[in-house]
């Protein structure tokens, strides 16, 4: 069984196992982040924050959710960078461009566009709201974070809203290929369904990316 998890297809099973695991986390991030422009007063945003910041569930798979994204990081690195190294000189980019998407062929950029935004994403928000003096607000007596404000301020300013824009695009792309080949590697996928995954994949990829950059794109507007 060791063997297994040591070896290249263990790799690609934690990493479709940990994908699976994060696109689910995006969904629920993304439903979360919509009250931002569902609700102009911030009530409804805080109200989400305030209950995500004190549910001990939610705290519990705060770690779990960290150690998820850096095993699928690590492991997607390696294969990537294996990938790279065992690929034999002078294959034709036509016969390759026929065998595989775009964002197959890049995962390795679109991981560190990615990676990159991650950072920034952390810094400015998951930071601020973990270690951070915050601002507070109350609603019907009960106080909380004001997390709406530190959010709408920061996506008021309009270069970070094109880096928030780009690192959901290239995250999109990265989707698009993740998610019918997580399943494939689970073994959850066949000829007849990998279609019917395709399509989910690219459906899924316009949402979280369509999604998440309406947020920023609301509030440039406002």
């Amino acid at each position: 069984m060791s063997e297994f998890y040591s070896s290249t297809i263990g790799k690609k099973f934690w990493v479709s196992l940990t994908g699976i695991f994060l696109m689910l986390f995006l969904a629920i991030h993304l439903t979360a982040n919509l009250m931002l422009i569902f609700d102009d007063t911030g009530e409804l945003f805080n109200r989400v924050v305030h209950f995500m910041g004190t549910n001990p569930v939610i705290r519990i798979m705060e770690p779990i959710l960290a150690i998820g994204f850096l095993v699928h990081i690590f492991l997607t690195s390696i294969l990537t960078l294996r990938n790279q190294t065992t690929r034999k000189q002078g294959y034709k980019k036509q016969k390759l461009g026929n065998a595989s998407s775009w964002a197959s062929r890049n995962m390795y950029i679109l991981g560190t566009v990615i990676l990159a935004f991650l950072i920034i994403h952390i810094l400015n928000y998951w930071w601020k709201f973990k270690f951070c003096e915050m601002p507070t607000t109350s609603y019907g007596g009960q106080e909380m974070e004001d997390g709406y404000m530190v959010v709408s301020s920061l996506l008021q300013i309009w270069w970070y809203d094109i880096i928030y824009i780009i690192g959901f695009i290239a995250l999109s792309y990265q989707i698009s290929h993740g998610f019918w080949s997580a399943f494939q590697t689970l073994g959850w996928s066949d000829d007849k369904s990998r279609k019917i995954w395709t399509v989910l994949a690219y459906l899924y990829a316009i949402i979280i990316g369509v999604g998440f950059s309406i947020i920023p794109i609301y509030f440039l507007l406002k």
